[in-house]
């Protein structure tokens, strides 16, 4: 159920409204990343909806909005341009974000489709020992590093959206990714040695 696109807009907030608002996000007053969902709210799941063609995916994108705006509001600048257009800014990356894991999702159903069905793993003793040997692999490297190849592979994410939803910087995770992705293969290729 979409309240926001629904419910008419309140009146635009004057210059010292939007302001008090603005400066409100940038401190992490609640009360004005409240007030500008119910001012903007609409504006931006009004745009996810058009560009992604699903009412439902829009309010995820509008939530991840003003999530991002809540969590980076202190990297808002007045003198840049309106709240109004970093939202939106923030709107077309959380987006493009959206088009891209859906973009992945059909290329990975497509190719799953068009495998040949293998024989039965319970079959082939080695596929289930190799299965057991990365789980074990993933167990043993430290949690930071765990989460984020769980997020990319499993919850098939963007290092961008992993960024977005465990909080850490972009270079963070790509950094995680890359240390867990090198001790994973240094990791089988001793057991495989073995």
């Amino acid at each position: 159920m979409t309240t926001v696109a629904t419910t008419p807009l309140p009146p635009a907030p004057s210059a010292a409204q939007e302001a008090e608002i603005a400066a409100g996000i940038r401190v992490g007053d609640a009360r004005c990343l409240a007030l500008a969902y119910r001012r903007w709210g609409g504006l931006v799941q009004g745009l996810a909806a058009r560009s992604l063609g699903d009412p439902l995916e829009a309010e995820d994108v509008t939530q991840q909005v003003f999530l991002a705006a809540w969590r980076g509001g202190a990297h808002y600048r007045p003198e840049r341009g309106p709240l109004a257009a970093w939202l939106v800014g923030i709107a077309r990356h959380k987006i493009a974000d959206a088009l891209a894991s859906r973009t992945r999702r059909t290329a990975l159903t497509a190719a799953a489709a068009g495998l040949p069905q293998g024989p039965d793993p319970a079959a082939q003793p080695e596929i289930c020992l190799d299965r057991a040997l990365v789980r074990a692999e993933l167990a043993r490297l430290p949690d930071p590093h765990r989460r984020v190849l769980w997020m990319a592979y499993y919850g098939e994410l963007t290092q961008a959206e992993i960024a977005a939803r465990t909080g850490l910087p972009l270079g963070t995770v790509k950094s995680h990714a890359r240390r867990a992705l090198h001790r994973l293969r240094a990791s089988l290729e001793r057991a495989d040695s073995e």
